[in-house]
């Protein structure tokens, strides 16, 4: 069971910068699939940012060229650099983790997530 932890949200004004960690509990592994997801009041869970295993990565469109997406699988630890920040980036963060057990099977995980808000 891994376990993961979201850390760095915070309330930030607009225009500004945070990063956010995602620490694991255990090794990453270079096939395992990490994204950001994020969720605001009312709306439905969204993927910000997913990389495959591969090295793949896709952007959210309402993100891209603001955020991205880093690993350091040495420390077992994922990244959302997130700059240029807007009010309508204000949401809850969620790490997400998917390690394939076969072709056909995978196992995912999900942190806790952390709160992200921006001000105008």
């Amino acid at each position: 069971q891994v376990q993961l932890v979201e850390s760095g949200g915070g309330l930030v004004q607009a225009g500004g910068s945070l990063r956010l960690s995602c620490a694991a509990s255990e090794s990453i592994f270079s096939t395992d699939e990490m994204s950001w997801y994020r969720q605001a009041p009312g709306k439905q869970r969204e993927l910000v940012v997913g990389e495959s295993g591969g090295g793949g990565i896709v952007y959210g469109d309402s993100v891209k060229g603001r955020f991205t997406i880093s690993r350091d699988n040495a420390k077992n630890t994922m990244y959302l650099q997130m700059n240029s920040l807007k009010p309508e980036d204000t949401a809850v963060y969620y790490c997400n983790l998917q390690r394939p057990l076969s072709l056909m099977r995978k196992i995912e995980y999900w942190g806790q997530g952390t709160q992200v808000t921006v001000s105008s």
